[in-house]
């Protein structure tokens, strides 16, 4: 730090805060309190924030619980007031900068949880009493995390904000995608072109079976996806800190879940078995699985799209993308194909993530998994990467392409697949030398069949149809 930056923090007005360590100076502006300061101490590890989607469900959370305990009498009408009129305002993201904890933490969340505690207690205080933080009227411990743990309300937290960030971002903009897909799929079922496996020519099919078969993939995802999600709905919440619920009053974990199903409109319920709540994290684990097949999936479309628009003059040239920006700064009048390339890094580092989760999900300890942060920033990340990619590469690539129709036309002529048509009237050997030889002299399968005698010419264009060669011509 310079010494400008040296005499501003010097000169920053503090108070002081306490917690079971002792005292420790806080700044005076802030709403948090001592636990905070020492995890920005302790943990000033990288840049990654705590996901604001986990705090906002951490207040969400302490908010529910304010009113469950307020109705089960070991919580003050007036302190319920206090904590649930500043746990609102955290969680329409009044108080954001109150939250600048890293990610890299105490695997139980722990610090992040304290941090909410805190801003809520110091902002609650502030309404009550017109004094910043402290503990007085409001306690962060006492009141606001009253009738549980960090170890049962961060992971009721993770689950509460990815299920959210999987409803309101991701799923929506699948959908626009295989809706773009499908209707895309229709606008080329009449296109016919050359198949491709193994990357050699194959037979024909129409460029709307193509996209169809892209359709069909986010289909399974998607729905897989969709599958994962009523295992998110089950919460740790009532666990408290080991899953036995000591100091959770019977009903506590019931209340909580109902309110936050009402608030969010999630189908949430308490987990059954708050042990395995609060040690592992399997429904986790299999959204993430599914943000794995997704980025699969969708890193194939993207990268077909980038090899059928490669050229323009010595590619495949078969679909000419839409020009969103120059793709050269030596080169003029180069375009590339960027969208599939954003979208392409955006699935590599999905499944990386996955690899992240999967091994953070087996690390659960006894009566406790302790990778919870990364964990939840690794799924939220991936969700945000996914809905983001997805839209800019429906917006930016899939409504604007077009098919090279010349281009098209020219490759079903040339290709040497069509003597595959041939191979029920001449047999599999003598086809296959006609293949053989077209490829050779390099002329066309029918230039062959007519010039060798094969077949005559009427013959061949009779035998081989690329149209009656693609089913149904359809794919939508």
């Amino acid at each position: 730090m310079n010494g400008t930056g040296e005499k501003a923090a010097e000169e920053t007005p503090t108070r002081q805060e306490t917690d079971s360590l002792g005292s420790i100076p806080v700044p005076a502006h802030r709403y948090y309190g001592a636990q905070t300061a020492r995890s920005l101490i302790h943990f000033a590890i990288g840049t990654e924030r705590m996901p604001i989607e986990v705090i906002r469900a951490l207040a969400l959370l302490k908010k529910a619980a304010a009113l469950v305990n307020r109705d089960l009498g070991i919580l003050s009408e007036e302190k319920a007031k206090w904590i649930v009129a500043a746990a609102e305002e955290v969680v329409a993201g009044k108080f954001d900068e109150e939250f600048p904890l890293r990610v890299w933490q105490t695997g139980s969340g722990t610090q992040s949880n304290m941090n909410c505690n805190e801003v809520i207690a110091g902002r609650a205080n502030e309404l009550a009493v017109g004094r910043r933080g402290g503990k007085f009227p409001i306690h962060p411990n006492d009141d606001v995390n009253r009738s549980h743990s960090s170890n049962d309300a961060f992971p009721s937290a993770m689950h509460l904000a990815v299920g959210l960030a999987l409803r309101d971002g991701l799923l929506p903009e699948l959908e626009r995608m295989l809706d773009c897909l499908r209707r895309r799929s229709r606008e080329f079922s009449g296109i016919i072109k050359i198949g491709r496996t193994h990357l050699m020519d194959a037979v024909p099919l129409t460029l709307g079976q193509e996209f169809g078969g892209y359709a069909g993939q986010l289909e399974l995802v998607l729905a897989d996806l969709r599958g994962r999600m009523p295992a998110l709905y089950g919460l740790a919440i009532g666990g408290t800190a080991v899953g036995t619920g000591l100091n959770a009053p019977a009903g506590f974990a019931q209340g909580v879940c109902a309110k936050l199903a009402e608030w969010t409109g999630l189908p949430l319920y308490s987990a059954p078995n708050k042990f395995a709540a609060l040690a592992s994290h399997e429904p986790l684990l299999g959204v993430s699985a599914s943000l794995r097949n997704v980025a699969a999936a969708l890193f194939k479309v993207a990268n077909d799209i980038r090899w059928m628009a490669s050229g323009p003059r010595c590619g495949l040239a078969e679909l000419r993308l839409p020009e969103n920006e120059p793709g050269s700064s030596i080169m003029p009048g180069k375009v590339n194909p960027t969208q599939s390339e954003a979208m392409t890094m955006v699935c590599i580092q999905v499944m990386a993530a996955d690899a992240a989760v999967g091994w953070a999900g087996s690390q659960g300890n006894f009566e406790l998994n302790v990778f919870k942060p990364m964990i939840v920033f690794n799924i939220l990340n991936a969700i945000r990467l996914l809905r983001d990619s997805c839209r800019s590469f429906r917006v930016f690539c899939l409504e604007g392409l077009q098919p090279n129709l010349e281009v098209l036309r020219s490759e079903v002529e040339r290709s040497l697949m069509l003597v595959t048509a041939l191979a029920p009237r001449l047999g599999y050997d003598r086809a296959a030398k006609i293949a053989q030889e077209a490829n050779r002299r390099q002329k066309t399968i029918r230039e062959i069949c007519v010039e060798d005698g094969h077949l005559s010419a009427e013959e061949f264009d009779a035998l081989v149809r690329p149209e009656r060669m693609v089913g149904n011509g359809g794919g939508a």
